[in-house]
């Protein structure tokens, strides 16, 4: 572990910070700290920036509630910039977005990968504009019930699916229903940290259980 004054800091003072979700993994924001906000960061375990436009420290989510509790903090190999991984309290950007990086430039159509987030985000946009012909736009259209009733039927097709143990068939089943789930999620305005929140909480619940059986608590 490098110690704090092997930092490289601009003529300035200042270092930049990239921020990342601890449980997304997506860039939330770009900051800059100084070493003296650095250490409260470190002490606090809380993300203290540099203000360069105030000239001033400020202790994100101070105002906003929107606090980021440190998980690590990781300097490159020169030493002259910060990755901060964070959990989140609320959204990163001062526009009440998850992340300050919203606005795509250029997307791969050979190289773009998966995730759940990126669906979670499709689905919104899709509730926001509802495009014409869109299944999606059906459900969003047709509100609440219809939505329960497909995740009902879907939840269904899974338990069909496994009680014949087919392995090919329950995937399928699967994926469906984690489709209309966030459909659903979207449509009740529950974002996926909440999710990842959740079961985070019953993670350590549950190695404490597995603890105290081992120990005869």
């Amino acid at each position: 572990m490098i110690d704090i004054n092997e930092l490289k800091f601009d003529e300035k003072g200042l270092i930049p910070a990239v921020i990342v979700d601890n449980q997304s993994k997506k860039v939330l924001t770009v900051a800059y700290m100084n070493k003296e906000s650095l250490k409260i960061s470190m002490e606090k375990e809380m993300t203290c920036f540099f203000s360069r436009s105030r000239n001033e420290l400020w202790l994100k989510g101070e105002t906003s509630g929107n606090y980021q509790h440190i998980v690590s903090i990781t300097a490159d190999c020169d030493k002259d910039a910060l990755v901060v991984v964070v959990d989140k309290d609320g959204p990163a950007c001062h526009l009440g977005t998850d992340s300050c990086f919203t606005n795509e430039l250029f997307r791969s159509e050979n190289r773009a990968e998966f995730s759940l987030d990126g669906l979670y985000e499709l689905l919104v946009g899709r509730k926001e504009t509802l495009p014409e012909g869109s299944y999606t736009t059906y459900l969003f259209q047709k509100g609440i019930d219809k939505i329960l009733k497909k995740v009902g039927e879907e939840s269904t097709e899974v338990i069909i699916a496994g009680k014949a143990n087919d392995k090919a068939e329950t995937i399928y089943e699967i994926a469906d229903l984690t489709y209309h789930i966030m459909v659903l999620m979207v449509e009740m305005g529950i974002p996926l940290s909440d999710i990842r929140k959740e079961l985070a909480s019953r993670h350590v619940i549950d190695h404490k259980v597995k603890q105290e059986k081992m120990t005869g608590k």
